[in-house]
């Protein structure tokens, strides 16, 4: 695979001499957070700033995930990133990818991955915590945004796997909410209908727990474009509830 560059940052890697995997595998910056170790090997996330824009780098090496696909292993940003040009090609809000390569390099198999910030929206995860203090009108919008995605996403034939607050981002703006995804390593096609469907959406729900049932509803009610006290809402919300159950009795 030959490397990419986001046609509307080329210009800006190359004034700062970072249009490469050479010359972004060795730029020092502080890591965000502890680096993964496992795989065989390790990968880090960066925070990169750039003109005033915000950019996370992504370095790993050796750190591979063994699929159909690649049965013989493959750095997981590649997964990653051809995640992230499928949701993109599928119309899917999600993060957005500004260069991805990998090389070999004595023996060691490396990977880059570098995407924009999200630096003016805040993810559902910080919004649970604030759920008290906001107003109905903010807590609606949110809830319709993340149904709106989910719904989006599932339309799409894709099942996110990881449909979690901490990777659900959101703003509001004039005329409502808007939601995206990060962490799209995990995804694949919805093969199983309604029971891919709910498995992706009741872990959001399970770490969720401020939600009250009508705030469910409004959620449900937003992804299955029904009213909220409709009979196929009362049906979902009651498939999740059991599903939440198990999952929290195991």
């Amino acid at each position: 695979m030959s490397d990419f560059v986001a046609s509307a940052e080329t210009a800006l890697l190359e004034r700062h001499g970072l249009n490469g995997f050479e010359p972004l595998w060795a730029l020092q910056l502080d890591a965000v957070d502890e680096p993964n170790t496992g795989r065989g090997g390790w990968s880090s996330v960066y925070r990169l700033e750039l003109e005033g824009k915000g950019y996370y780098l992504k370095r790993q090496s050796d750190y591979l995930t063994h699929t159909l696909h690649s049965p013989f292993g493959e750095p997981t940003f590649a997964r990653e990133f051809r995640n992230i040009s499928r949701y993109q090609k599928l119309h899917i809000p999600a993060l957005q990818a500004v260069y991805f390569g990998e090389r070999k390099i004595d023996g060691q198999r490396r990977a880059i991955l570098m995407t924009r910030a999200l630096d003016d929206w805040s993810d559902l995860d910080l919004l649970l915590g604030q759920w008290p203090q906001l107003d109905i009108g903010q807590r609606q919008g949110i809830l319709r945004a993340c149904g709106v995605l989910a719904r989006t996403v599932h339309a799409a034939g894709q099942v996110h796997g990881c449909f979690y607050p901490k990777h659900i981002f959101l703003r509001e703006r004039g005329d409502g909410w808007q939601a995206q995804l990060i962490d799209l390593e995990k995804t694949r096609p919805l093969l199983f209908g309604q029971r891919d469907r709910l498995k992706d959406l009741e872990p959001l729900l399970r770490r969720a727990p401020v939600w009250a049932e009508a705030d469910v509803r409004v959620l449900l009610g937003s992804y299955l474009e029904q009213p909220t006290d409709s009979p196929l809402v009362q049906t979902w919300l009651q498939r999740l509830v059991r599903r939440r159950r198990h999952k929290e009795a195991r």
